[in-house]
């Protein structure tokens, strides 16, 4: 009998481990089922103290005149995201009173992000200011990436019509598109949209970046709660710009000194306009055109570019800078300089372009390593208010005349790049 009972006691021993080892599995494939739907929505669980409801109270609903893409359900709740509160308000609960914002526009090179995260956490003032992540669209490892940063007030916006967001309609690919200058002649088919100056249809992955940074230029100056009120200036970087420490303390001085500096000087940059340059090393500001990487400039300097809106959008060119250049800054009808320093604060990395991506047959590979050299100069303020200014007119480059590349004849992009340009303001755009 005595064995009876062991043998039952064991037996029940085994029969209650075998029921929780079936609960447990069971748990686990819940939340892993859980975790594979999330991914598929684009991991967009908002945080427990923002319910969906008090978001769609913030959220702009686009004027029907608007010629916006109908939106697609990730499209939406990327759009609500927009309108969260920034991070990190409990490590940071105030901003300086002479802070510069951040945007960081950013697509989809994580390696990049990374170390451009990396060398943002070195910066000697970050933690004074608001930086803000614009992403083309979703792509989770950016995100995941954003959301570890601790060493400041953090905000998150995503592009909702980015052309990867729209995997079957415009600004994605659409029925009837086209792609390339052959497609069409080849399949003697009538192809949707219109060619470029060179016979070229629309590539989705490529005019994403002009849309994205002219949609990002709009909603950082008029649509978000954070900077609607704020007169001051916006200091922009990328993905692949690598961030000094002097960098933030740099700006401020350059742009306290810009008006009485530099009448000419429309902006501050942290690096020449010529990417492969480290600087003068002078002791003296300089006075050039205005370059495309740690470039800050005021909101009286963004009215002046919205007001160019329908240059900007009708150019013939899938880059933004280049169509800054070519026609937007020799329509002010001034000269246009921005002002820096002798010695660079930012500096351009990697060998992956934007147009080559992730994911794809013929992507690039690169580790994202940036082996740069942050001497003891490049932690401290290296720029001087008795500095003079060494103009450097006739530049090279991109100027007024230069027709375009192309990549951007088709006018569905112009349209919807001019909505954005009206999606905050009520007035006409010119």
């Amino acid at each position: 009998m005595a064995f009876l009972r062991r043998t039952r006691i064991r037996n029940g021993g085994f029969r209650r481990i075998v029921f929780y080892f079936l609960v447990t599995l069971f748990v686990i494939s819940v939340v892993v089922a859980l975790s594979k739907k999330s991914m598929k929505l684009g991991t967009l669980y908002y945080e427990k103290s923002y319910a969906d409801n008090d978001i769609e109270d913030h959220v702009q609903w686009w004027d029907s005149n608007l010629m916006l893409p109908n939106q697609t359900e990730l499209s939406i709740a990327l759009d609500k995201q927009n309108h969260l509160p920034p991070r990190n308000l409990d490590l940071f609960p105030t901003l300086a009173k002479d802070h510069i914002k951040i945007v960081l526009y950013v697509y989809n090179r994580p390696q990049y992000l990374q170390v451009v995260v990396d060398s943002l956490a070195k910066v000697v003032g970050i933690e004074e200011t608001l930086l803000i992540v614009s992403h083309d669209g979703f792509f989770p490892e950016m995100d995941v990436i954003v959301k570890r940063i601790r060493f400041c007030q953090v905000k998150q916006i995503y592009a909702p019509f980015s052309p990867h967001l729209f995997p079957n309609s415009f600004p994605g690919v659409s029925p009837g598109d086209c792609e390339g200058k052959d497609e069409g002649v080849a399949s003697k088919k009538a192809c949707a949209g219109d060619s470029d100056q060179y016979m070229n249809y629309r590539s989705p992955k490529t005019v994403s970046l002009k849309h994205h940074w002219w949609w990002l230029m709009n909603t950082v100056w008029d649509g978000l709660e954070e900077t609607k009120g704020y007169s001051g200036h916006v200091l922009f970087i990328e993905e692949d710009h690598f961030i000094y420490p002097n960098a933030y303390r740099n700006i401020q001085l350059l742009t306290k000194l810009k008006s009485s500096k530099c009448s000419d000087c429309y902006a501050a940059n942290l690096s020449p306009s010529d990417v492969r340059s480290k600087g003068e090393g002078v002791d003296s500001l300089i006075a050039e055109k205005i370059g495309n990487i740690g470039y800050a400039f005021n909101r009286t300097v963004w009215n002046l570019i919205h007001s160019k809106t329908r240059d900007f959008c009708r150019f013939d060119e899938y880059n933004w800078d280049i169509t800054m250049w070519s026609t937007v800054y020799p329509s002010f009808k001034t000269p246009v300089f921005t002002l820096r320093g002798s010695r660079r604060s930012a500096a351009h990395f990697g060998k992956c372009g934007l147009h080559q991506g992730q994911g794809t047959s013929n992507a690039c590979v690169d580790n994202g390593v940036a082996n740069f050299e942050v001497e003891e100069i490049d932690k401290v303020v290296n720029i001087k208010p008795d500095f003079g200014v060494l103009m450097l007119s006739n530049q090279g480059g991109y100027q007024k005349g230069f027709k375009g590349w192309g990549g951007w004849g088709d006018k569905r992009d112009h349209d919807l790049c001019i909505s954005f340009a009206k999606m905050y303001r009520v007035s006409q755009t010119s």
